[in-house]
């Protein structure tokens, strides 16, 4: 049952041996070796040491009630699963406990597959709440390395990044222009191993062709008109660190090739030299292009792209990050005005919901364009409407108005758990059955969501 239940660790607390043994032996066909408890002080005293998985909890002990172990569980966020075991008296009795956190409930006398299927569905409940507790934490990073943003999508990217930075393959930045590829690939670097060597970045479109090999590989004294002394390339600067290669579809193919075996052998040749050199970097590269569109078209090679595409990495742009323009705006704005001694602190309402209905073609780059454009021409503490630059200006011809509140009106009081459960599943709903995305507009976890369904579940309220 493979890896849900593989080294599972489990407490058995029941004060009847004979039944114990039983449960134990139970358990033992699921490889399952089950730690035993006969008391709930016993049972107090191995949560709080050790904390199981799993809780398989009697709730008629000899000297403590199991509700007063499910309550101290509660309190003190002891982070096990709880399966309840009772008689068919205390059915009412274990729907409460449920309402303390208890996964399940098993009636007296029960089969070996009732167990094993219950034990199995509340191991596998609770590998799927970590989950979800871990990324409803990850919900929380607004900021990340030179990233500033707490969508979903870019709690992707973050996610991508912390796991790829610790090997040594390849990184592949897409993404159009503007949208951060170079933060993205410091990022990389500085959450690395290799943080403390060097960041090396080159702009393959931004040199020209006959000094590209130059650029990346270095030169020797008199290589060609012009070497007056030996240069060392982006790859030699970057030993023991990062080269990052922006722009990657703009090299020339003959230049590809050379490159290609550099990423084979880590070795290359100075221009004009005839030393073979070795370093060791990591190599991330990044272009605004569709690089298989490139190779399928000849411009690209196919196994230099095989050799690169290891690690894919897409940055979603500006118009697809939710509210993380404004986010970004707003810091922009605070450090601009800072850089020209401006005033300005804030948003007019109006101009927040300018920036985001604009689509933001050229990404942040852009965005950062227009906040220059009007800390230097502006000083007041709000920006509003009449400072914004074209094209976002001539968005005030036909401004975006936030939506006028209605006049209230008297409603009847509802109870909070109808209202809650209304606001819940209304925001589920609008997420397409996205729930940590719907938890994350909620401003809640999405282990406090799954919470409340139980308990609306186990209440009859569902």
């Amino acid at each position: 049952m493979g890896s849900i239940i593989s080294d599972a660790s489990v407490l058995l607390v029941e004060d009847t041996p004979s039944l114990a043994r039983v449960y134990a032996e139970y358990l033992k066909k699921d490889g399952i070796a089950a730690q035993t408890a006969e008391t709930g002080r016993a049972a107090l005293a191995a949560l709080r040491e050790r904390p199981p998985q799993l809780l398989l909890l009697d709730l008629n002990l000899p000297d403590i009630n199991g509700m007063e172990i499910l309550r101290d569980i509660h309190e003190q966020a002891i982070p096990v699963a709880t399966v309840v075991i009772t008689a068919h008296a205390s059915v009412n009795l274990a729907v409460e406990a449920m309402r303390y956190g208890a996964y399940d409930f098993i009636v007296k006398p029960f089969t070996a597959d009732r167990l094993l299927i219950t034990v199995r569905n509340a191991l596998e409940h609770r590998r799927l709440a970590q989950i979800v507790d871990r990324f409803a934490d990850d919900l929380g990073r607004e900021r990340y390395h030179g990233f500033i943003g707490s969508s979903l999508a870019m709690q992707a990217v973050y996610r991508i990044i912390d796991s790829a930075a610790g090997s040594r393959a390849t990184v592949f930045i897409t993404g159009e222009s503007g949208t951060g590829k170079e933060v993205c690939a410091e990022a990389i670097h500085r959450q690395s191993p290799r943080r403390d060597g060097p960041f090396v970045a080159i702009n393959c479109g931004a040199i020209p062709k006959d000094l590209m090999e130059s650029e990346i590989f270095g030169h020797v004294k008199g290589a060609f008109t012009g070497a007056t002394s030996d240069r060392e390339g982006a790859a030699g600067r970057a030993d023991g660190g990062t080269l990052f290669l922006d722009e990657i579809c703009e090299l020339e193919p003959n230049l590809q090739t050379k490159l290609l075996r550099f990423i084979q052998t880590g070795t290359f040749q100075k221009v004009g030299g005839t030393r073979l050199e070795k370093v060791d970097l990591r190599i991330v590269c990044a272009t605004n292009r569709d690089p298989l569109k490139e190779v399928e078209e000849g411009r690209f090679r196919e196994d230099l792209y095989y050799r690169l595409h290891v690690i894919p990495l897409h940055l979603p742009p500006l118009r697809e990050r939710e509210d993380d323009v404004v986010l970004i705006a707003r810091n922009f704005l605070v450090d601009y005005a800072r850089e020209e001694g401006k005033r300005f602190k804030r948003f007019d309402s109006m101009v927040e919901a300018i920036i985001r209905a604009y689509p933001w073609p050229g990404n942040v780059r852009q965005l950062q364009n227009v906040l220059r454009n009007i800390v230097v021409l502006h000083d007041d503490e709000t920006v509003s409407p009449a400072m914004l630059p074209p094209p976002l200006s001539e968005r005030c011809a036909a401004p975006v108005q936030p939506r006028a509140a209605a006049a209230p009106q008297p409603q009847p009081v509802r109870p909070l758990w109808i209202v809650e459960k209304e606001a819940i599943e209304s925001a589920i709903a609008a997420c397409d059955g996205n729930i940590p995305r719907a938890a994350h507009l909620l401003g809640i976890s999405v282990s406090t969501i799954y919470r409340k369904r139980l308990s609306w579940e186990a209440e009859g309220r569902a």
